[in-house]
């Protein structure tokens, strides 16, 4: 288990570096690219509930996703990281406004208050049909390097006892995210497909 531990932190800091050599402009032109793939997806276009991630800097900017959901009438969802654990849950997001009137968290992240009981949580209620993925690291097996927490592995874990079932996953990746391999163990729960710019 070290191993694996130490191999994971040695490759985070490897692609930390690649992705932080791109410049603004670069990671913008990227993101654009992964955007448009991700609408003509046919698993996207066909998705009614959809749980997308509000991009830090290093990760491929989701704006642009968050607006088109809203202009095609998807149900949208957003994380909400608890700090001191590893849980997640995905609440509903109603709109652009209502993103942007969210408090920052320490990670420079907007997510819903941790007294913000209104809102829908995606597997109190009807599911998901589809998750877009952040990550560090992917490789072409479907492999995820996450920041070492773990959310999203036990979120998964959750839906796969909803009556749902799994749903669908697509990570956004930079191709410099892209890995020959990512060390991985059990706990490790594999993406279905993951979108970036082919060279």
């Amino acid at each position: 288990m070290a191993a694996l531990r130490a191999a994971k932190q040695a490759l985070r800091k490897d692609i930390k570096k690649r992705v932080a050599a791109l410049s603004d402009e670069e990671k913008l032109r990227q993101a654009q690219i992964v955007s448009q793939k991700l609408f003509k997806h046919p698993n996207y276009t066909s998705s009614h509930r959809v749980a997308v991630f509000l991009s830090m800097h290093d990760e491929v900017c989701t704006e642009a996703i968050l607006r088109h959901m809203f202009s095609s009438g998807k149900d949208c969802f957003i994380p909400r990281y608890q700090s001191n654990s590893n849980h997640m849950d995905m609440l509903r997001l109603n709109s652009m406004e209502d993103m942007n009137s969210l408090p920052l968290t320490s990670w420079n992240i907007r997510q819903p208050a941790d007294n913000d009981t209104e809102r829908e949580e995606a597997l109190a209620t009807g599911g998901l049909d589809l998750i877009l993925m952040p990550g560090l690291g992917f490789d072409k097996n479907g492999n995820r390097l996450g920041r070492g927490k773990g959310f999203y592995d036990l979120y998964l874990q959750r839906c796969m006892k909803h009556p749902k079932g799994k749903p669908y996953t697509i990570a956004l990746a930079f191709k410099e995210q892209l890995c020959e391999q990512v060390p991985v163990d059990d706990s490790d729960v594999l993406i279905d497909e993951i979108l970036f710019e082919d060279a």
